[in-house]
């Protein structure tokens, strides 16, 4: 499984990329807004993202229209090499990503919670395709279960050719809310999470690990002190 960081915090991304785990990264206006950035800054803080990456930038489209997806998707696709553009299902949406599509832009369908929504992203030619876990979680109904309906139904079909090329399309479990949310995506195969820093922080803590280091540590003090 793939890890992308979903902020749009450069020290958080520059750090996460120190570790050696991270394959891409995922924004959206409202982590853009959290930075407290401003819309004279988003394009040269997109190329700032990228240029600290190899994989994947998820910039987020906000227009309405078709037209107006498509014309803003190719202004954030001319921001650097490794930018795919993010766009919320619908009709308007899924128009916008057939004629990227057809035009090279990789495009991460988003905001997805359900198999028909996620087949008709991957048939309009998504090169990612997003369900939101933590969402389902905030209504009391199983986003594990319906992420992992998703994977099969999408898995069950050959889709190259239908998208850019020979690729198809790859899920990112997006609203991961847990370590236990990474642990479950990963044994369910899910291409891709999508974590918040916080919780790649997480991810790499135990209480054993800690009490384990202690003790080579208190160990080898006595060494040191023999």
């Amino acid at each position: 499984m793939k890890f992308f960081i979903d902020t749009a915090d450069l020290k958080e991304i520059e750090e996460a990329a120190s570790w050696g785990v991270l394959a891409g990264v995922t924004t959206n206006p409202s982590l853009y807004a959290r930075i407290g950035g401003k819309l004279a800054d988003f394009s040269t803080h997109i190329q700032r993202i990228c240029a600290l990456v190899d994989g994947p930038v998820s910039a987020e489209a906000v227009g309405t229209s078709r037209n107006d997806i498509v014309r803003e998707a190719r202004e954030l696709a001319a921001l650097a090499a490794n930018v795919a553009v993010k766009i919320p299902i619908g009709i308007e949406g899924l128009a916008a990503t057939r004629v990227l599509a057809n035009e090279g832009i990789p495009v991460n369908v988003t905001l997805v919670f359900s198999v028909p929504q996620a087949i008709m992203a991957a048939r309009a030619g998504a090169r990612y395709i997003s369900p939101f876990i933590g969402r389902f979680d905030d209504i009391g109904e199983d986003g594990l279960a319906q992420i992992a309906d998703i994977s099969d139904a999408v898995a069950n079909y050959d889709w190259r050719g239908v998208g850019i090329g020979d690729e198809e399309p790859e899920i990112i479990a997006a609203s991961i809310r847990s370590v236990q949310h990474v642990a479950q995506v990963a044994l369910l195969g899910i291409d891709i999470a999508t974590v918040p820093f916080n919780i790649l922080e997480k991810c790499l803590t135990h209480p054993l690990t800690d009490q384990g280091i202690a003790a080579f540590l208190n160990d080898w003090e006595k060494v040191l002190q023999a």
